[in-house]
């Protein structure tokens, strides 16, 4: 589907100078205050919902994509712009047993409640943790059995495939949208505040957000030093389609949801 709302002149010509995220690489990073969110998920908690800052940021981020930034839910596809339906969030998650990363997408996560969101990341991530990857991610291994000299041929023909031809190939479960709108992940549960995450050339995704680890922190409210729970981000944009304008959105989009977080309860 063309939109040509979608296709302004910057994204064509931008299309046209940059190379896929090799060159097209821009970065930013922001601190969200997350003291509301932090006593949010208590409340949840002593309710049985053992939610998470990551189940919160995933549903921020997706109700901000739908809502907020829409124009960011797309990929290039043969110099275009295309509109994607809905917002898949891939989440990354570690394999404790070999400390690799994987994950997995939240289709349609606009549409999700945090207890949905909740449910399918516990019941996804048991999976996983079981040796029993599925999807896109399952090629991985594929990959790395084939002989290192057809390895990175096999690698583009399979980009040139799904990425610039926006084609499916049923029998490994690659199509254009295998790894979603937008990737999620918590590298503050490795001690970590901030990263400058890679694009998976393959993906075809314009956004990687990076949450870190919290710290308190004296900021001033109110024209007064007060300590508040802080959340780091940092992102990986793809500047063939996310200005620094878009980007500004995004944060501010994100860190309204996380401040008052019942909206996100609120799917609709």
């Amino acid at each position: 589907m063309h939109d040509n709302s979608f296709n302004t002149p910057w994204r064509r010509t931008a299309a046209a100078i940059y190379k896929p995220p090799a060159d097209a690489k821009i970065w930013g990073t922001y601190e969200a205050d997350v003291s509301k969110t932090l006593d949010f998920i208590k409340r949840k908690k002593k309710l049985g919902l053992d939610l998470t800052l990551t189940h919160l940021v995933v549903a921020a981020v997706a109700r901000a994509y739908h809502r907020d930034v829409p124009e960011l839910n797309c990929h290039v596809k043969r110099g275009r712009i295309i509109r994607r339906e809905h917002v898949g969030v891939f989440v990354s998650v570690e394999m404790p047993e070999t400390r690799e990363m994987t994950g997995f997408v939240i289709d349609h996560a606009e549409e999700k409640s945090l207890r949905d969101i909740h449910d399918f990341m516990r019941a996804r991530v048991e999976k996983y943790r079981k040796r029993h990857e599925s999807g896109a991610v399952e090629n991985k291994n594929m990959l790395a059995e084939i002989p290192w000299p057809l390895r990175r041929p096999v690698f583009l023909f399979l980009k040139f495939i799904t990425v610039t031809l926006g084609l499916t190939i049923p029998a490994l479960k690659l199509d254009p949208g295998s790894f979603g709108s937008v990737l999620v992940s918590n590298i503050g549960s490795h001690g970590l505040q901030y990263g400058m995450a890679a694009i998976l050339p393959v993906s075809n995704l314009p956004v990687v957000v990076l949450m870190g680890r919290v710290e308190k922190k004296p900021v001033v409210r109110n024209n007064r030093i007060v300590v508040r729970d802080i959340l780091p981000f940092s992102s990986t944009l793809d500047h063939r389609v996310c200005d620094g304008a878009m980007g500004g959105r995004l944060a501010q989009a994100v860190q309204r949801y996380l401040e008052q977080p019942e909206i996100l309860e609120n799917i609709k």
